[in-house]
């Protein structure tokens, strides 16, 4: 399967812009298998660094993780203050711990305006950002999570996978 839409300028990424190497995950803030892969997804940055473009698309399983949709929306509402990666850092690395109380407190550490960010949780454009990635998830196959595409193709593995691909490939 192959990834549906491409990038575009509505994703967040990390790494080099312009990297031969794209990954893309789908990924649940309360999916504990995301949870143990966001460690590797960091080592892969460190790692391949300027040689790679990593993207975040939200694919909240709602009916499986409680908090799962309220934390995207979270994410979503720092990246309009321009703090995603900080706070989808944060959620993953304290996962264990949500809760809608939570993510405000989280939100403060992370220096974003708390009441800017509750303000904007509620309007409707962070709510289609996420409902936008989820549907490309579904376009491209996606049935779990992590998900992983590779140069827009579906990669069939775990992160550790992933991560010992591209050092066999270096």
């Amino acid at each position: 399967m192959s990834l549906k839409p491409e990038v575009n300028q509505y994703d967040h990424v990390q790494g080099t812009v312009s990297a031969q190497l794209e990954i893309v995950e789908f990924g649940d803030y309360q999916c504990p298998y995301c949870g143990a892969a966001h460690p590797i997804v960091k080592e892969m940055m460190k790692e391949f660094g300027d040689q790679l473009k990593f993207v975040f698309r939200n694919f909240p399983l709602s009916e499986l993780h409680q908090y799962a949709r309220a934390a995207a929306l979270m994410a979503e509402a720092a990246a309009t203050q321009g703090k995603f990666w900080q706070m989808h850092d944060a959620i993953f690395e304290q996962q264990q711990q949500l809760s809608e109380a939570f993510l405000l407190d989280l939100a403060k550490t992370q220096e974003v305006n708390t009441l800017q960010l509750q303000d904007q949780v509620e309007r409707q454009k962070l709510a289609h950002k996420v409902d936008s990635d989820f549907e490309s998830g579904m376009r491209s196959g996606v049935n779990g999570t992590p998900t992983f595409f590779v140069n827009g193709v579906k990669f069939d593995g775990g992160a550790m996978d992933l991560l010992a691909l591209l050092k066999n490939q270096s």
